[in-house]
């Protein structure tokens, strides 16, 4: 279960990469946009507002956060005089990314932060470098930081005697291939690949801030896999941790996190 408040703590965070992601592509006018594993929504909305022309379907597999955009949906259908500025065309339907085929071709395809939750993702991207349309663009994002503490610890803990016999069977995320192989990837289907990676230096404000940020990603399964009192002492144990690892600082405690961007364009 995804909590989109939980989610959103960290919202200009999470939402940098999706506009440096955004931001590489060259679309001037296009009539179709999707963003697959939309979360709650507001990034989606962002689209909306870039190309005003287009219709930009927002899908997740997350019921809750399919709510949350939903809602966010509707304040943007209002009239224009509520300065919501997306004039109806902003929609968003409940379906594994996996499962999405359009029934025409696309001109936008974003993806941001999603495909680590998909196990054989480079198997997805043939099939979304053939829904674009002629001078379409597919961009996605993908977490690269596995080998950081945040996920070193969560690994042990996993592994350890005390939690292996409740959570052997827990599905973490999976991460980003080396840049490189997308590029020889959508290359090889004639797509023109700009890729890259960048290592943002997030400085988080709060008390324990890098536990609250991975509770609304990587932390996730792991805590709806225990019973509520298991998870208050997964956490505890975990935080216990990520404070040494992530020390805090009279500024504030920073977070690096790699992520490896790509953006295809099909001429």
């Amino acid at each position: 279960m995804w909590d989109p408040a939980q989610y959103l703590n960290f919202a200009d965070e999470r939402g940098r990469p999706f506009y440096d992601l955004v931001g590489r592509i060259a679309a001037s006018d296009p009539r179709h946009v999707v963003d697959l594993g939309c979360g709650p929504g507001q990034l989606t909305a962002s689209l909306a507002r870039r190309w005003p022309a287009a219709d930009v379907l927002g899908i997740d597999s997350s019921a809750e956060m399919i709510a949350a955009a939903q809602q966010l949906a509707t304040q943007a259908s209002a009239p224009p005089d509520a300065g919501r500025g997306t004039g109806g065309r902003l929609r968003f339907v409940l379906r594994d990314v996996r499962d999405w085929r359009p029934g025409h071709p696309v001109d936008v395809i974003v993806s941001n932060a999603v495909l680590q939750w998909v196990p054989g993702h480079t198997d997805l991207l043939p099939l979304w470098a053939a829904s674009l349309a002629p001078d379409g663009w597919l961009a996605f994002q993908v977490p690269g930081n596995f080998d950081q503490p945040s996920h070193v610890v969560l690994r042990d803990l996993i592994e350890s005697p005390r939690w292996r016999p409740l959570l052997a069977d827990v599905e973490l995320n999976r991460q980003a291939e080396n840049p490189a192989r997308y590029v020889d990837l959508l290359a090889r289907l004639g797509l023109t690949v700009d890729a890259w990676e960048t290592t943002y230096l997030h400085v988080l404000r709060g008390d324990d801030p890098v536990t609250q940020w991975y509770k609304g990603t990587g932390l996730r399964p792991v805590l709806a896999a225990l019973e509520p009192d298991a998870a208050d002492e997964f956490t505890a144990e975990y935080s216990a941790r990520v404070r040494v690892a992530y020390p805090l600082e009279p500024y504030g405690t920073v977070l690096p996190f790699r992520r490896v961007f790509v953006v295809a364009h099909k001429r």
